[in-house]
């Protein structure tokens, strides 16, 4: 009796602590079970920081209609009605046998014009228009990279949350194996094999194992919660993860010159730095047309009433005249205006040009250690790999002298803790070689791995 009793209560301490745990591990219904290629497509349609890009290209495309606008016609019309509070007077001379004044204005009076302006030549506008057209190329290449942002930040996200889900999934394994060795313990105190420490140290296995369960259902909330905000959809949406941390069989270059030459070729910020330079060039041409002659066509048709009170508008007389031209205009003189323009457009261009040649150096390096990180973990994963079965086997071993009663119970808790750092380190390394690939699509400028049937996963 001296020794049952210990026991149920240390089982209903055990039972009192372990309840409310299970009940705050409870999953909420209406869940939404999400795959990598669901969040990433999910992503594409809700991401506010890609909405932002899909706007600025929208800019873009408006701000070519409004260049178009310097050589297309300009029409304009315009009325004016005037109300005669006192007439003007016209004074003649006196003493002529007639009044001295005469009123010329009448009561109500009106003009309409139709003016019509037809730019013939304007190199300045012209070039104003092949800029805006590159500066459009510029505003699709801009929006897929930040797609192309979006999609590395969501895989990411997703690779962090699935690991904090399979930690967790880790330390409950954990947990679940030290319950089954507290009850196999127990039963061999009662026929006497175990002492009654060693029921003490089991039950205290298990209660160690409970804050880092708490901590680890923590970052499941937490990394849940960084994906539904990189996706873009509302942190109040339930979602779960069908995904595992598994290893894609995906082809990635081994050598950096081969990666930097595909960088060169995909990379859209690359692509945006080519086409700054053509547009600067457009520009420079533009401020150099500014010393050019402009041309014009121009066209008026107006008429005119007057008519006093008394009069219906409609029995008034509406005589109309037109006439046309051509307007030349060239600059003589703009204080230097116009050179200042070509020089500052040529030294924008120049500076992004310096900003072309330090990203690909920027590029180069970054792949070196993106190639670099995938070759280590990469390694590591071969090596914890083989580790988890030697691992496996050395618990089992334990397991087995411990029910026998020829292993302590010190040697079965280094085997444990053995087994669980094993599948932990194999797990960080799944974990760093998705996440030093996800990097290196994105430096590389792919936008989606293409993946094939993925390898089985440990643990």
């Amino acid at each position: 009796m001296n020794r049952t009793r210990p026991i149920l209560l240390l089982t209903l301490l055990f039972l009192t602590l372990s309840l409310p745990l299970r009940l705050h591990a409870a999953a909420p219904e209406n869940t939404t079970s999400l795959s990598l290629d669901d969040a990433v497509r999910i992503g594409l349609d809700t991401s506010r920081n890609l909405e932002i890009a899909r706007l600025d290209r929208d800019m873009a495309g408006q701000k070519i209609r409004q260049t178009w606008s310097e050589v297309l016609p300009q029409i304009s019309t315009s009325f004016t009605y005037t109300r005669t509070l006192k007439p003007s007077v016209l004074l003649l001379p006196p003493n002529q046998g007639f009044p001295s004044t005469l009123e010329t204005s009448s009561d109500n009076a009106g003009h309409a014009t139709i003016d019509l302006h037809q730019p013939l030549f304007n190199a300045s506008a012209f070039a104003g228009i092949k800029a805006a057209s590159i500066v459009r190329k510029m505003s699709e290449e801009a929006y897929k990279s930040a797609e192309a942002a979006v999609v590395a930040d969501i895989k990411l996200s997703y690779f962090d949350a699935l690991i904090a889900k399979q930690q967790l999934t880790l330390i409950e394994q954990s947990i679940a194996r030290w319950e089954q060795s507290r009850k196999d313990t127990r039963a061999m105190f009662r026929q006497g094999v175990a002492a009654d420490i060693d029921t003490l140290k089991a039950f205290l296995s298990v209660e160690n194992l409970r804050p880092e369960q708490i901590q680890a259902e923590s970052r499941v909330a937490i990394t849940l919660t960084k994906l539904k905000n990189a996706m873009g959809i509302s942190g109040e949406s339930a979602v779960g993860l069908s995904g595992k941390l598994e290893l894609p069989r995906v082809s990635y270059p081994t050598d950096i010159n081969e990666a930097y030459r595909e960088a060169l070729e995909s990379r859209h910020d690359l692509r945006q730095l080519d086409f700054q330079i053509q547009a600067e060039s457009e520009k420079i041409s533009s401020a150099r047309a500014e010393r050019f002659p402009v041309l014009s066509a121009y066209g008026k048709l107006e008429s005119q009433t007057a008519f006093n009170d008394g009069v219906k508008p409609s029995e008034s007389r509406w005589p109309a005249s037109s006439s046309v031209g051509l307007q030349f205009t060239m600059p003589l003189f703009t204080g230097y205006r116009i050179s200042s323009q070509v020089a500052q457009a040529r030294i924008g261009q120049m500076q992004t040009r310096t900003r072309l040649e330090d990203l690909k150096a920027n590029i180069r390096a970054e792949l070196e250690v993106r190639i670099m990180n995938v070759r280590e973990s990469q390694k590591r994963i071969e090596v914890q790999s083989k580790t988890i079965s030697v691992a496996e086997r050395s618990y089992n071993i334990s397991l087995l002298r411990f029910k026998e009663g020829i292993g302590s119970r010190l040697e079965l808790t280094d085997a444990e803790l053995q087994l669980n750092k094993a599948k932990t380190n194999y797990l960080q390394a799944v974990y760093d070689y998705l996440a030093a690939t996800t990097l290196l699509d994105k430096a590389l400028g792919r936008r989606v791995a293409k993946y094939t049937t993925p390898a089985a996963s440990k643990g």
